[in-house]
């Protein structure tokens, strides 16, 4: 079942609901939505990456701060927290953790 979420999701990125159900009914839930989280936060910091090296302003600015695999899960959690009204359960999980490096991580230059 989970191969076949995962699988489904490559097309469509994985939604708050998906992630929260995954989270509750797998047995290994927790592990693999975690994994999914530093993917996508892995994936949006290469994005970043990608975008200085082409000369465009990059969406979020690590630099010399700490960003490492295991903060995903608590930047993503401390993000829907701070603005629960502003997302639903169908978005993607992607678009909150984005938001959240954003908001962490602000560009100084």
């Amino acid at each position: 079942l989970v191969f076949m979420l995962l699988c489904a999701t490559t097309a469509n990125a994985m939604t708050v609901r998906q992630l929260r159900l995954l989270e509750a009914n797998e047995k290994n839930g927790k592990t693999y939505a975690g994994y999914y989280l530093v993917g996508v936060m892995e994936g949006l910091r290469e994005a970043t990456e990608a975008s200085q090296r082409e000369g465009r302003k990059p969406p979020f600015c690590v630099e010399n701060r700490k960003l490492d695999p295991e903060m995903a899960r608590s930047l993503y959690q401390t993000e829907l927290k701070r603005n629960a009204d502003s997302y639903e359960a169908d978005m993607p999980v992607q678009l909150v953790l984005s938001a959240a490096l954003r908001s962490s991580y602000r560009c100084t230059h």
